[in-house]
């Protein structure tokens, strides 16, 4: 049987600029307040939160700084949380090696995009040299 197409409706939009270590609360903040107004449960909670922490630090750690933009999105049934990080940082030369756990740039484990797409219900990245780097999770309340 296949699963008919959902049709994911935007409820709320929020935009918030990050380009200094201060604002990743706030950011953090209001994610979690709209988690928490959808009634999401403290484990996908925990997860989208640390989801969003990885991103908005590889976002400032390798941009400088970029724009997030929080969605209350409802599809079918589901309520869930969409955020989409934009930079204009360097990109990303091979988005498949940057999936790859233990691959780092940066002196780290290597974990975090990998890490990063277990956590949430969906993951998409595009990323061009020169230009910069655009993530979107999404995590349903209930998912």
């Amino acid at each position: 049987m296949l699963t008919p197409k959902v049709t994911i409706v935007t409820l709320n939009k929020d935009t918030i600029s990050v380009y200094k270590e201060n604002e990743v609360i706030l950011l953090r903040n209001r994610v979690k307040e709209y988690a928490v107004k959808i009634k999401m449960g403290i484990v996908n909670q925990t997860k989208l939160l640390t989801a969003v922490s990885e991103l908005v630090r590889n976002m400032l750690k390798y941009a400088n700084g970029g724009t997030a933009v929080i969605e209350v999105i409802s599809g079918g049934m589901k309520t869930g949380i969409r955020v989409t990080f934009t930079d204009n940082g360097p990109g990303i030369k091979d988005i498949g090696l940057a999936m790859k756990d233990g691959y780092s740039t940066g002196k780290s484990l290597g974990l975090g995009l990998p890490g990063t797409k277990r956590l949430v219900n969906d993951f998409s990245i595009t990323s061009e040299v020169g230009k910069g780097t655009s993530v979107t999770i999404l995590k349903w309340a209930n998912g």
